[in-house]
């Protein structure tokens, strides 16, 4: 049996890492806890995250904490060679830092920098995004797709989300005694798996 397991992980290890299905196991602590994507070799990754760094998440830690997980996962694109687009959403509007280029050692230098502040534009962001992927599916119909939505879900509405037709996880970093609990209903409405970033 044990044969077996390792012989699947040997054959699966020339595929991306399915992050979506790892990161609902929890952080992975060992090599073995990865998921990888069998695929062939002319299909390319990409991976899209979309930041909210609206103000509401500078309370307790929330975004320091999303920005050790947001650090692993360049490095980990950037040893692959997946491809990276970047979506921030806060202040007046959401702003692409990186657009489908190969994750780069200058992404953790963006990353010192983030800091939260201003509105949440993560719907228009969200909107930006549905847009952006179905011209690139156009464009690369083999590229493997996967999207990471970081937020802590504080929304007034999120009645008529897009479809954005990509699997992926939301990671929920709303902390604190008073949780409006937003972001779980969000994961189910845009079709994507939820977590909490303390269970991981």
């Amino acid at each position: 049996m044990n044969a077996g397991r390792q012989g699947k992980a040997r054959s699966a290890q020339q595929g991306a890492v399915n992050w979506p299905g790892t990161l609902l196991g929890g952080r992975p602590q060992a090599r073995e806890d990865l998921l990888f994507h069998l695929r062939s070799r002319s299909a390319q990754a990409l991976w899209l995250v979309i930041v909210d760094a609206s103000a509401s998440t500078r309370r307790h830690r929330a975004l320091t904490d999303a920005k050790g997980l947001l650090a692993q996962l360049f490095d980990d694109a950037y040893r692959q060679r997946a491809r990276m687009a970047l979506l921030t959403a806060s202040g007046p509007s959401p702003k692409w830092q990186v657009q489908g280029l190969k994750a780069a050692k200058s992404l953790t230098g963006w990353l010192d920098q983030l800091g939260a502040g201003g509105g949440t534009p993560l719907l228009a962001a969200l909107s930006e995004a549905q847009q952006w992927l179905a011209a690139r599916r156009k464009r690369y119909p083999a590229e493997q797709q996967q999207l990471l939505v970081i937020t802590d879900g504080r929304l007034k509405d999120i009645s008529g989300l897009p479809l954005l037709a990509c699997a992926g996880v939301l990671v929920d970093i709303e902390r604190g005694p008073i949780r409006l609990g937003r972001a779980q209903a969000l994961a189910a409405g845009l079709q994507l798996d939820y977590r909490h970033i303390d269970e991981m």
